[in-house]
């Protein structure tokens, strides 16, 4: 047993919610293997939360199907963190006090990165399929912490490289929420562009939160901005784009993977359409995932969203290590992980030290008024 399982926590009250279909009980069970389920269930972020429970459920449910992990049953156990950074230790330490040894979250960087610490000293296995800036892995000698994604640092000059070679525009502005994913992707546009010698116009923080964007869209006028990319997420993206569209900016906009929320074409209306994103690639078009494909399906679930596939992918990982190492022991789990190679509907999954994928492909979508996206060219 890890030395780091020696020293848990004092106890907590566990508000745990368990997922729909598939509790099976709140009480420790030798015949099942729990996963903590950790995200957004409330506040205005819930739907990347939606997005990778259905990717956990559709995992579990089909390997439940074929047996289980050694002959045990999955359970999740849904916990909310709300996407906030205060809330990620409070659910944290709700996973380890629940003495559960796996976690398929968090979502969100901020909450996730605030989170990883108590994970990793209590010896419990997480991988986030959605949380992608670097400072959650940077300079930091965890064990117990993975993705089943890129970080910022891939997907910005993904990004960067498109608004050069692609979009070519005359004058480029960046924006961001002051927060940890959104800065941090906004940052790595901002330095890759002007690398390249591109010179950024505007680099400007914004209030997550805030309803009136009227001041930084002057600026960016006098700017004459015909190119705003912002980092952050897609409440604050949607205003943006309606406001700048009201006051006559005529620029494109785009953001990172954040934005990509169905719900933003309620914010933006018809001033959504055009806006550009880097998403994961859509593994749901690879025909070797054709059969996890429809099985998203048949429970009227989306397999082609931003998180759904690196959720199936992170609770793939956790079942198949357990199996690779013969045991539900974290520590056996962890290091087989880092030892070995997954197959996944991502891809060949392996990690570096830290627990960054070797590998990770990020496309480039323009997005459109009734919700859908195609590949920007």
């Amino acid at each position: 047993m890890s030395i780091r399982k020696l020293s848990r926590l004092a106890p907590m009250a566990a508000m745990l919610s368990l997922t729909a279909g598939l509790a099976i009980g709140g009480a420790a069970h030798a015949d099942t293997i729990k996963i903590g389920v950790v995200g957004p269930t409330t506040g205005p972020l819930t739907q990347y939360g939606l997005m990778v429970r259905e990717g956990i459920d559709t995992a579990v449910e089909r390997i439940n199907a074929t047996g289980g992990v050694m002959g045990k049953t999955l359970e999740t156990v849904v916990i909310d963190d709300g996407c906030e950074p205060k809330q990620g230790p409070v659910a944290a330490n709700r996973v380890v006090n629940s003495k559960i040894g796996f976690v398929v979250g968090h979502v969100c960087s901020g909450a996730t990165i605030a989170a990883a610490d108590i994970y990793n000293n209590e010896g419990v296995v997480m991988v986030t399929p959605a949380a992608t800036a670097p400072a959650l892995t940077d300079g930091k000698r965890y064990d117990f912490i993975f993705r089943t994604i890129g970080r910022d640092d891939q997907q910005g000059p993904a990004a960067a490289k498109f608004i050069l070679e692609v979009a070519k525009p005359k004058t480029v502005a960046v924006l961001h929420d002051k927060q940890s994913y959104g800065q941090g992707v906004a940052t790595s546009v901002r330095d890759t562009l002007e690398k390249a010698g591109t010179k950024v116009a505007m680099f400007e923080g914004i209030n997550a939160g805030d309803s009136d964007f009227s001041a930084v869209i002057t600026k960016l006028k006098s700017a004459g901005a015909d190119f705003v990319y912002y980092g952050g997420y897609h409440p604050e993206m949607g205003l943006l784009l309606r406001q700048a569209s009201e006051q006559g900016l005529k620029a494109k906009f785009m953001g990172p993977e954040g934005v990509g929320n169905p719900d933003i074409n309620a914010i933006a209306g018809a001033a959504v359409e055009g806006m550009l994103l880097t998403l994961p690639a859509d593994f749901s078009q690879n025909p070797a995932n054709a059969e996890i494909v429809k099985a998203f399906e048949a429970k009227k679930r989306n397999a082609s969203g931003a998180f759904q596939l690196s959720a199936y992918a992170a609770t793939q990982v956790i079942a198949d290590a357990i199996k690779g190492a013969k045991s539900t022991d974290a520590d056996a789990v962890a290091k087989y992980m880092h030892a070995n190679t997954f197959d996944t509907p991502i891809g060949k999954a392996s990690w570096n030290k830290q627990g960054d994928l070797n590998n990770f492909e990020f496309d480039v979508f323009t997005w459109h008024k009734d919700g859908s996206k195609t590949v920007a060219k």
